[in-house]
């Protein structure tokens, strides 16, 4: 997503295909509301994910946080993001202006002046269109920190980092990148977000989990670990699917452009590819979870799944589809792997979003010097870049609101459920909901 309209001019010409310029601005316009639409619809399936994966006393606080999350990142990309990311990009970051608005050529149209239309249908899309389809993409980031330090973080901190995460950590990210920065001038490759979307939630996870520690009771004294599978496999499992069915806008609306056969072509070829891995992480990763986890484990095909997804998004618009299928195996296979090796670190991720997201979003990135176009050297740039800057300004801000608010719930509360413990509410109210010993 590096230049919108440079993508959108680079297919066949208007001339060859017999579109009219205007029909071609009304088709991109199109394609990024519907698909954005569409994306925004994923903040359902990480909601039912997640409250399908905690245990049932925390089940309502997941829903509280994810309609959160979706709200504070929308204003947040609104006021100063979207600015920061695609306005005036330098070699780090864009303009520090508030609020993002339909263009003066626009007004004029909506006001009734036909000789503004040109210019406007020049700009090859509605402005608003592509704010909005980039704004479910930082919400999508967000999300990804929800559910790994779930079942113990307090609403309001979370709520604070998100902001701080929409508004200027995954802008800059992004300024590098598709806001053509000076990762972008070095040629990085990731043409709908392993790094920039899935590896920034991934790492600002990863520090939000050590910061705030694991749950209560869940690494005991003897070493073991006390095993919390999903308290609901269908809602769980409902997730998987919600979140499938947006990935394919995720990856094919980031072709950014519907307004050419080019372009149709391109865009059918990235969802199968999309298809292709996801279901090629499932199976592979239920492959390995009887010798690695010691049985055929649900969680680890859900996983493998969005493994799968997320390991093709930095490069699915390759030609040679074969390709996917072993990109997307070796997601569900390293994310499978993942998992057990946080385990034995004693990193407690409730719902694998470390696993699936960031190292999965690691290889992905890595593999489109496979066959989608990206110097090695320079794609593993991009990844110790973005996860050095993501890491580092995640674990300070984590770190001083622990220090300064406290990020964590009472122990009583944990013990209690979120929901009863802060909402004053039960997600199953005709279940009697008993603490769980340590």
């Amino acid at each position: 997503m590096l230049d919108t309209f440079s993508v959108a001019t680079s297919s066949v010409s208007i001339a060859q295909v017999g579109v009219s310029e205007e029909t071609q601005f009304i088709l991109n316009t199109f394609a990024f509301l519907v698909w954005g639409a569409l994306i925004m619809w994923m903040a359902a399936g990480f909601t039912m994910l997640e409250s399908g994966a905690v245990r049932t006393k925390n089940a309502s606080m997941i829903c509280l946080k994810n309609i959160g999350i979706y709200s504070v990142a929308g204003l947040a990309y609104y006021i100063v993001g979207y600015n920061l990311m695609y306005t005036d990009v330098g070699d780090f970051f864009g303009a520090l202006k508030f609020f993002y608005a339909t263009s003066a050529d626009e007004i004029s149209l909506l006001g009734g002046s036909e000789s503004a239309l040109a210019d406007v249908v020049g700009n090859g899309y509605a402005v608003m269109s592509d704010w909005f389809f980039q704004m479910v993409f930082v919400a999508t980031a967000a999300s990804i920190v929800s559910g790994a330090i779930a079942e113990r973080i307090k609403i309001w901190p979370f709520f604070l980092f998100t902001l701080f995460l929409t508004a200027l950590i995954y802008p800059i990210v992004g300024a590098w990148t598709w806001g053509g920065g000076w990762l972008a001038e070095a040629g990085f490759v990731d043409f709908a977000g392993s790094s920039i979307v899935h590896g920034t939630g991934g790492w600002a996870a990863l520090a939000g989990v050590l910061v705030v520690g694991p749950r209560l009771g869940k690494y005991r004294e003897d070493g073991s670990v006390k095993p919390t599978p999903p308290s609901n496999v269908l809602v769980f499992t409902l997730g998987v699917f919600i979140l499938w069915l947006g990935w394919f806008a995720f990856n094919g609306g980031s072709q950014l452009a519907l307004g050419s056969a080019a372009d149709a072509v391109a865009m059918s070829n990235v969802l199968v590819n999309t298809n292709l891995a996801a279901s090629a992480g499932v199976l592979a990763a239920l492959a390995v979870s009887r010798p690695l986890l010691g049985r055929m484990d649900i969680f680890a095909g859900m996983n493998g799944a969005i493994a799968g997804l997320v390991a093709i998004t930095a490069g699915p618009n390759l030609t040679d589809h074969r390709w996917a299928l072993l990109i997307g195996a070796v997601g569900g296979l390293v994310c499978t792997v993942a998992t057990k090796g946080l385990e034995r670190l004693k990193v407690d991720d409730v719902v694998g979003a470390i696993p699936a997201h960031l190292v999965s979003g690691i290889w992905g990135t890595l593999a489109v010097t496979i066959a989608a176009g990206g110097r090695f050297h320079i794609q593993l740039l991009g990844v110790v870049s973005i996860g050095v800057f993501v890491f580092v300004a995640s674990y300070v801000l984590w770190w001083l609101m622990d220090t300064l608010l406290g990020i964590r719930v009472s122990a009583q509360v944990e013990r209690l459920g979120q929901d009863s413990g802060e909402l004053g509410i039960e997600s199953y109210p005709e279940f009697v909901l008993m603490p769980e010993e340590d």
